[in-house]
């Protein structure tokens, strides 16, 4: 019990990573502060994750993985959208 706790926990606070800085970018309209690579390098390590947790069947680690993963997209697109 206290390992899914545990888990679940983890997963939670492993969605939040990027929220912050996604809200940023929306509200201030730039994203010139965030590093292309470092959303490149996170999303393919998300991407890994997800696929990790789908093989062997671990819902905390699989779902925020791929929550994180759709976060880095909007950020990735929003730091397109935003470049000047």
């Amino acid at each position: 019990m206290i390992t899914n706790v545990i888990g679940y926990a983890a997963a939670v606070m492993g969605t939040l990573i990027m929220f912050p800085q996604l809200i940023k970018t929306i509200r201030t309209k730039s994203a010139k502060d965030v590093s292309m690579g470092m959303l490149i390098v996170f999303l393919a390590n998300c991407f890994l994750w997800t696929t990790y947790g789908i093989l062997i069947k671990d819902g905390p680690v699989a779902i925020s993985n791929s929550l994180v993963f759709i976060i880095l997209v909007i950020e990735i697109v929003l730091k397109i959208k935003y470049r000047k």
